[in-house]
């Protein structure tokens, strides 16, 4: 089917935005082996430990949550390695029930007692999201087996919570992490979990190996023998794999869009752009608040304004984006709010307000320098990087590019602060309080990736966050949340330029592709192949 990018640029993270739409799930046969592009290879492939989405790639298919998006079930949750949930009024407690009949892969029964190790060890002290969502996290009884409940110490959301569960509660194995060093241990990369499939092998430069999980709690899946993520850096060479049918899925939009017009009319081939509702991504200007300069709101509005938003999105994400307006994309029917300040492009005001902070242009037209660390991630960062430096050179500002692989960048920009600017990609999983109040938020220790670590401390945004953080009412959570998109924007803690999503690639003979909202990082226990030879 043809792309229509029309339906791209209205829909948001609706049906319009469907273009291939999943075929209904249907009965195949199982096996085969499913070939994939990947694009990275994270240092750490624990999501229990890393909630991101390089990690959850490959992890989700062998790691599991307590509950993953679905499209059409209550409170958009399908149970997984929990039930049932139920929170308590005075939002102290929530009871899990969990399913019966789960082993690891190492043969072990999966119990409440795994659950409760992962949450209070783990996911509290350890990961990059938990951290923050379950900071009041006391305890967790197990009266049995099937059975966890979580204590808070403060009255703790019941709407967070349940919006965290797909993407922050991947639960670990007590007896394989208890008593070492949970950081260091080997099984943070050879994954032992309770998913569709196991870890088999990773050849660095080359692939990850899962194989199936012939002791599945769920006897139909996985519907697959064999999952092998071939990585592919370079992402142009995705499209040329596809053709060649040396793979036959690429996420995460690994074909690049200037290819998809081509390659949807390839014979055999579809084109999905639902599957990635939850994992909207912005792109986004990082501020390094410590910088002199920078610490100048005049300065940080004249950022604002030398960047054209229209252009970005016409010319580097091909109208496949957004522009964006605040943190919270506007999908998000319950928290987004347009009201907030507007900063359109106007290099002549952009150039008043740096000549009003005291920053007049030298003999040489540069005003002063940075130092701009586009993230690696994408394309589109990278694109964007070379468009800011070109855009503050407008305006006298000499941006130097300094670039960075993945673990570089995350030490430069998250540990060291060594940077004035960066290009970021942040996802909003939800709810604001998930992973964007802590892209604002002072006080956040050194390390912490996808945090604010650029010194921004403003004591009226980090009171909202904390008021929302204990509101219990769902009406009044999300009018903080309004009032905290105004604050933030209003005073440029950073800067969203564009929300954008992804595209999948596949051969038709992949069924049940773009099956839920967080498709690319779940189990694939459903995904299928209609024919896989002999």
């Amino acid at each position: 089917m043809p792309i229509d990018r029309r339906a791209l640029l209205l829909g948001s993270a609706s049906a319009a935005l469907v273009l291939a739409l999943p075929r209904a799930a249907r009965a195949a046969a199982q096996g085969g082996r499913l070939i994939v592009a990947a694009d990275s290879e994270p240092s750490n492939l624990n999501p229990a430990i890393t909630a991101s989405n390089g990690v959850f790639f490959v992890a989700s298919k062998v790691i599991e949550p307590l509950a993953e998006a679905d499209y059409n079930a209550p409170d958009g949750l399908a149970p997984r390695l929990a039930t049932a949930w139920e929170g308590s009024p005075d939002g102290k407690s929530i009871t899990f029930t969990l399913r019966e009949g789960v082993t690891w892969h190492d043969g072990q029964k999966f119990t409440s007692a795994d659950v409760a190790f992962s949450a209070l060890e783990v996911w509290r002290k350890l990961q990059n999201l938990g951290r923050v969502v379950f900071k009041d996290l006391a305890a967790v009884d197990t009266p049995d087996a099937r059975t966890a409940i979580f204590r808070f110490s403060a009255p703790t959301p019941f709407q967070l919570i349940r919006n965290a569960l797909p993407a922050l509660t991947a639960v670990l194995p007590r007896h394989v992490f208890e008593g070492t060093d949970i950081m260091k241990n080997p099984a943070n990369e050879r994954l032992v979990g309770t998913g569709p499939f196991k870890y088999a092998e990773h050849k660095p430069g080359e692939y990850y190996l899962l194989r199936r999980n012939e002791a599945y709690w769920d006897p139909t899946e996985p519907k697959i023998n064999e999952l092998l993520f071939r990585v592919l850096s370079d992402r142009a060479s995705a499209s040329d794999a596809l053709e060649a049918g040396e793979i036959q899925l690429a996420a995460f939009s690994a074909v690049p869009l200037a290819d998809l017009d081509r390659i949807s009319k390839v014979q055999g081939m579809k084109v999905y752009a639902n599957g990635y509702e939850a994992l909207t991504y912005q792109l986004i200007v990082e501020i390094n608040h410590t910088r002199k300069e920078l610490a100048d709101l005049r300065v940080r509005q004249a950022l604002a304004h030398a960047i054209d938003r229209d252009f970005v999105i016409k010319t580097i994400f091909l109208g496949y984006a957004k522009s964006a307006t605040g943190p919270v994309p506007q999908y998000d029917k319950t928290f987004y709010t347009p009201d907030v300040t507007q900063y359109a492009f106007d290099p002549a005001k952009a150039e008043a307000l740096l000549d009003e902070a005291g920053y007049r242009k030298g003999t040489d037209g540069t005003r002063f320098r940075l130092k701009l660390l586009p993230a690696p991630f994408f394309n589109e960062t990278r694109q964007f990087g070379d468009y800011l430096r070109q855009a503050l050179g407008k305006i006298g500002i000499d941006a130097e590019i300094v670039a960075n692989d993945t673990p570089a960048h995350l030490k430069a920009v998250y540990t060291d602060h060594a940077f004035d600017i960066t290009v970021g990609t942040p996802v909003y999983r939800s709810d604001p309080a998930i992973s964007t109040t802590i892209l604002f938020q002072s006080g956040l220790p050194a390390g912490v990736p996808f945090s604010n670590q650029y010194g921004y401390a403003n004591p009226k945004v980090d009171a909202v966050i904390a008021q929302a953080a204990v509101e219990l009412d769902a009406g009044k959570r999300a009018e903080l949340y309004r009032q905290f998109q105004k604050l933030v924007v209003e005073d440029i803690a950073l800067i969203n330029v564009a929300e954008f999503s992804f595209i999948t690639v596949a051969s038709e003979n992949v069924l049940n592709v773009s099956s839920n909202p967080r498709w690319a990082v779940s189990s694939w226990g459903d995904t299928a192949l209609q024919d896989f030879g002999p």
